[in-house]
């Protein structure tokens, strides 16, 4: 097996600034914090603890009925069976989907042996386990049954019961819980199945902030017939969360609505940005009221886009902010350019 690092999404990266002193008009956009109600749920995202018995799909669909919303969608489907840490993105949320649907997974998981193992031996096959591993996903699954490569980061185990083994796991995501207890079993000689598994993390989304559906339905109860709003923004947090651990780039308030139209982000257009973008990286593209503008694949590494003065920075694929939340300002310096050369041209033919 190969040896690999597990990811750390959580650390805060360096903010390196390109253009000192660049102001953001008031009258446009909104913190997020500050975002009414009904904006900040349109906006919003929430960590549900999915219960044991309903699929993911059920719970995204209870969520977006309890929260009164038009569509609701999960990241990181959890069998009925299976409990825990649930992403659930709401409304216009759903559009930043790609920003948590490849992070690592951390689950608890309780693992049956079907034979007498000492513990020594367990330990040096769950050893064996950790790194690159082939894996074919079980008969049941969303994916196409085909050998794929997935990393497991952790492999640990907590405490055993007999046959009953209790074992921590960190693994990218997409790796089976179910078919790597098979796999552990078939390799110790006696066999093994899953018996029951909980997700404790997604990336850095723990089962520490993660919401029971009947407490959000309380929070939304709360604000809608006291108009106490303080529970409910604390359990759904704003779109802005998702992206907590994606290199970032800040741009001029200019250049907002002409990436809310798809454009491409220039370099020209960067205020400030993270240490850790680098060329094919997703990039978050934030305005300097830190608000989530659209989702991007960077061109450049941050130390390129810091001494550029031209060129593409980021080619933008999902776009989160709606058009005309900022003033269409790129359409203005488009038509003055094109009078500039047209003037230019007139007076080229009058000499």
């Amino acid at each position: 097996m190969i040896g690999v690092s597990l990811p750390n999404y959580c650390n805060e990266p360096e903010v390196l600034v390109k253009i000192p002193n660049e102001e953001t008009n008031k009258e446009w956009g909104l913190p997020p914090e500050n975002r009414s109600m009904d904006l900040y749920l349109r906006y919003g995202f929430i960590v549900i603890d999915k219960p044991r018995g309903p699929t993911s799909h059920e719970v995204a669909a209870w969520v977006k009925r309890i929260l009164n919303l038009d569509r609701a969608g999960h990241s990181g489907t959890l069998d009925p069976g299976v409990s825990g840490v649930l992403p659930v993105a709401l409304g216009e949320s759903t559009k930043a989907m790609p920003a948590i649907n490849t992070l690592d997974k951390e689950y608890i998981m309780v693992m049956k042996l079907h034979g007498d193992v000492d513990d020594d031996k367990l330990r040096a096959i769950l050893k064996e386990f950790t790194g690159a591993i082939y894996q074919r996903p079980p008969l049941r699954s969303a994916v196409k049954r085909q050998v794929r490569v997935k990393h497991v980061y952790e492999l640990e185990l907590l405490e055993r019961d007999g046959r009953y083994v209790l074992i921590r796991m960190n693994v990218e995501s997409g790796t089976y819980a179910r078919k790597l207890a098979y796999d552990i079993g078939e390799v110790l000689g006696v066999g093994a199945n899953m018996r029951e598994l909980r997700r404790v993390r997604v990336g850095c989304f723990t089962e520490k902030e993660a919401v029971k559906l009947q407490d959000l339905k309380d929070a939304y109860t709360l604000y809608k017939e006291y108009g106490v709003e303080d529970l409910l923004r604390t359990y759904v947090k704003p779109v802005e969360y998702m992206v907590r651990h994606l290199p970032k780039v800040w741009i001029r308030d200019s250049a907002v609505d002409a990436i809310c139209h798809g454009a491409a982000l220039a370099v020209p257009g960067i205020v400030k940005l993270t240490n850790n973008v680098k060329k094919g990286s997703l990039t978050a593209i934030m305005t300097l009221k830190n608000e989530l503008v659209a989702l991007g694949y960077a061109e450049m590494s941050s130390d390129d886009i810091m001494k550029a003065q031209k060129g593409i920075a980021v080619r933008t694929t999902r776009v989160v902010m709606r058009k005309g939340t900022y003033p269409p300002i790129w359409k203005e310096l488009k038509e003055k350019k094109k009078a500039e050369r047209k003037s230019e041209t007139s007076n080229g033919k009058t000499s």
